[in-house]
C-alpha cells in the first residue's frame, strides 16, 4: 500500500477516544519535573462550582458527599485554595495526580514522553468538577463525585449542570473522523454523563470478568485496575481500531468471542485460589 494511501487510512480514526473515571485518592507528593502540561478545557464551569461549593460547611460537605468530618475538613480546605490560575505550585498533570486501582493499572509515572503524547491525544478522564480532562492537563486537589447532587442555578446535580457540554466535546474532538470510536473504560457513574443519543461515535463497551464459585463475575477491584491496564495496553501499542483491542492480554486476561458482542467486548480471568 503506497505511504500517501496508508497515512490517509491511519487519519480517519486516529482521534479515537478512550474514556476513563477520575480517582478519589490523589498524588501530590511527588513532583512532575519536566513534563509538559496543558490547563483544562473547562476551567471556567470549574470555577462556578467551585464558588458554589467555597459556601458551603464541613457540615454541609459531609452530608452532601457523605464524607467523615477530617474528608469534609480537607476538602473544604481545597476549594477556599482552589484558584483560577493552574501552575506548578498549586495544581499537577491530572494522570500523574490521580491514583488508585484505575491508575495502578494505568502506572502513567512510567510512561515516555512519546506515550504521554499519544495518551494526550486519545485519553479522556471525566470529572465532576473539571468535565473532561486531558492526561496532561493541570488539576488542583479536590473531590467532586460525578454523582453529587451539587446544585446550582437551575441544575440540582452534576448530570443537570454538565449537560450537553461533555458529550458535545467529545463530538468536536472526533469530528475529523470519518469512523469515530469512543472506548468506554469508566464507570457508569461517570460514562452516564455522556449521553450516547447526543455522541457521533461508536462506543465500545470493556468488561472485565473473574471465575469466582461457578460463574464469571465482575469484581470491583480487579476489574478498576483492568480498565487501568486496558488504556495502558492501548498507548503502548497506539490501539487505533476496535479489532486491536481483542488483543489484549494483561494481568491474566483473555478476550472471550464467546461472551462478547461487537460493542461490548468481554475478557475473563481465572485465578488460582
Amino acid at each position: 500500500m503506497p505511504v500517501a494511501v496508508r497515512r490517509g487510512l491511519e487519519s480517519i480514526i486516529r482521534r479515537m477516544l478512550f474514556l476513563l473515571s477520575p480517582a478519589k485518592t490523589l498524588n501530590y507528593e511527588s513532583c512532575a519535573v519536566g513534563v509538559p502540561h496543558t490547563q483544562p478545557v473547562f476551567a471556567a464551569q470549574s470555577k462556578k462550582l467551585i464558588a458554589e461549593l467555597k459556601k458551603k460547611s464541613p457540615q454541609q460537605i459531609a452530608e452532601l458527599m457523605d464524607l467523615s468530618d477530617t474528608l469534609a475538613g480537607l476538602n473544604v480546605a481545597r476549594y477556599q485554595a482552589w484558584s483560577p490560575r493552574f501552575t506548578a505550585g498549586n495544581s499537577k498533570q491530572a494522570v500523574l495526580a490521580f491514583d488508585g486501582d484505575v491508575y495502578d493499572g494505568l502506572a502513567a509515572k512510567t510512561l515516555k514522553p512519546a506515550d504521554l503524547d499519544w495518551a494526550q491525544r486519545h485519553l479522556c478522564i471525566l470529572s465532576g468538577l473539571y468535565g473532561v480532562l486531558r492526561p496532561l492537563d493541570r488539576m488542583q486537589p479536590y473531590r467532586l463525585e460525578m454523582g453529587t447532587a451539587l446544585a446550582l442555578g437551575r441544575t440540582r446535580n452534576l448530570y443537570q449542570f454538565w449537560g450537553s457540554q461533555i458529550v458535545q466535546y467529545l463530538n468536536e474532538r472526533l469530528a475529523a473522523d470519518k469512523t469515530p470510536v469512543v472506548v468506554n473504560l469508566a464507570s457508569q457513574e461517570y460514562s452516564k454523563v455522556v449521553d450516547r443519543r447526543v455522541l457521533k461515535a461508536r462506543v465500545i463497551d470493556c468488561v472485565f470478568e473473574e471465575w469466582r464459585g461457578a460463574a464469571y463475575k465482575i469484581i470491583s477491584f480487579p476489574a478498576k485496575k483492568a480498565r487501568g491496564l486496558m488504556a495502558r495496553y492501548a498507548i503502548a501499542r497506539r490501539v487505533v481500531t476496535p479489532r486491536k483491542l481483542q488483543g489484549f492480554s494483561l494481568d491474566g486476561y483473555a478476550y472471550d468471542a464467546g461472551a462478547s458482542q461487537p460493542d461490548r467486548l468481554v475478557f475473563r480471568r481465572r485465578m488460582e485460589q
